[in-house]
């Protein structure tokens, strides 16, 4: 059996197990911007077909987009707010890491070959026939390393990597102000009133007293005209927020003067909480959940880190090592089936008084989400480690480290741990 002693916090995001009986070895990661590296991992054809000179069939720019202290939305308002430049990403990278990812621009004229902002240095890289798609993603490669652990012994947990599951990690829901998904939870309700309360109001113990006593008085919008001269710059979305509201517009409104980059993440953590809870019920009622079983839906693998299309698994011709298991993430085009895990996800949507109706929001319709699946693995590739306790490995696009870093170091307090 797993350890299921898990952090509070872990429960808070739909995480109530470990799938790995390593012991941990405790440690500290994100001390520094050298600690922890992502670099993008995209098609090798697409980017073999970059020309170095812009002509009537390579217009686009592609740059090399390196940032630090920074997520990746608030690295493309910093740019836009600065240079005027709109740049599409492919991911959402944390801001407590040094990253490296691709970006392209549909400006086409007088296209800079570098830029920088405070927290942002942009690289011409040479042009495109189109721009960026989501599907040139294939993943991400980390480089990590972990200070102070207990142990620096990991041969045995090596062999355990395979067993763990794709929770989504604690940055999907905030980390340490775990709340995107209960703003998402009343969105989905059409209690937008209750959602902004939430956006203002929701404190941790992981708040600065600055900002729990900042909250405290937003829970009165009589204060909101004299918090928003108090508001730090960290507070960007707040001070949207609370200046529509003093500009005499409604919840729908206050919310849609959050970009909307930022307001999907909402939605889309409450499908990722409900995710977590799913596969934690699963692995906690003896589940193997990442193997496919009759009922299933899965994904066919194309490469290492690519999945297929999705389609129902045939126990009769199917081989484990070219299919993986996959869960249905609610959305309106969710199918009720009778697959192990639509029941789990069924049994808690009636625990939440929702219904895939719920995802598609006739007030907010840009907010509606259809779905989708995600897979139970989190098929983690390439893993080596050193003396120093550096950590080098491939995840596939949508997939989190701090999963992996989680079953390796079993933190007690996963926020001061760096999570």
């Amino acid at each position: 059996m797993k350890n299921t002693s898990v952090p509070k916090i872990d429960h808070l995001a739909g995480i109530q197990c470990y799938c790995t009986c390593f012991n941990g070895i405790c440690g500290l990661i994100k001390q520094n911007n050298t600690s922890f590296k992502v670099s993008e991992i995209i098609d090798e054809s697409f980017l073999n077909d970059v020309s170095s000179i812009q002509d009537q069939h390579h217009r686009f720019p592609l740059y090399t987009l390196d940032k630090k202290n920074i997520d990746s939305n608030h690295a493309l308002f910093e740019i836009k707010r600065e240079l005027g430049i709109k740049l599409k990403i492919l991911g959402i990278k944390d801001s407590k890491a040094a990253t490296k990812q691709f970006a392209s621009s549909e400006q086409t004229k007088n296209v800079p070959k570098e830029i920088n902002t405070k927290h942002t240095l942009l690289t011409l890289k040479g042009f495109t026939k189109k721009p960026l798609k989501k599907a040139f993603l294939y993943g991400n490669e980390f480089t990590i390393t972990i200070n102070n652990p207990k142990s620096s012994e990991i041969s045995n947990f090596v062999p355990e990597i395979k067993n763990i599951t794709n929770f989504y990690g604690l940055q999907r829901f905030g980390s340490e102000r775990l709340m995107t998904h209960l703003v998402g939870r009343e969105i989905v309700k059409r209690n937008y009133k209750k959602a902004v309360e939430v956006l203002l109001t929701y404190t941790t113990e992981y708040d600065s007293a600055i900002s729990r006593e900042i909250r405290e008085k937003s829970c009165d919008p009589k204060n909101y005209f004299q918090i928003l001269k108090e508001l730090p710059r960290g507070m960007d979305i707040e001070y949207q927020v609370m200046s529509a509201l003093v500009n005499g517009k409604g919840p729908i409104a206050a919310l849609r003067s959050i970009p909307i980059s930022v307001r999907r993440i909402f939605v889309h953590a409450y499908q990722a909480y409900i995710f977590n809870k799913c596969l934690s019920i699963a692995i906690l009622s003896g589940e193997n959940a990442l193997m496919c079983k009759e009922g299933d839906l899965c994904f066919e693998m194309e490469g290492p880190l690519i999945f297929g299309r999705i389609r129902k698994f045939d126990p009769y011709i199917d081989s484990d090592s070219k299919i993986t298991p996959a869960i249905q993430l609610i959305g309106y085009t969710f199918r009720p089936r009778r697959g192990r895990f639509e029941i789990i996800t069924q049994r808690i949507m009636q625990n939440e008084d929702i219904t895939e109706r719920n995802f598609y929001m006739k007030e907010m319709q840009e907010l509606s989400t259809q779905g989708g699946f995600r897979q139970t693995p989190l098929c983690c590739k390439d893993f080596s480690y050193g003396d120093s306790l550096m950590l080098y490995f491939k995840l596939p696009k949508g997939s989190y480290a701090t999963t992996l870093l989680r079953e390796l170091m079993k933190p007690e307090d996963p926020i001061s741990s760096g999570f």
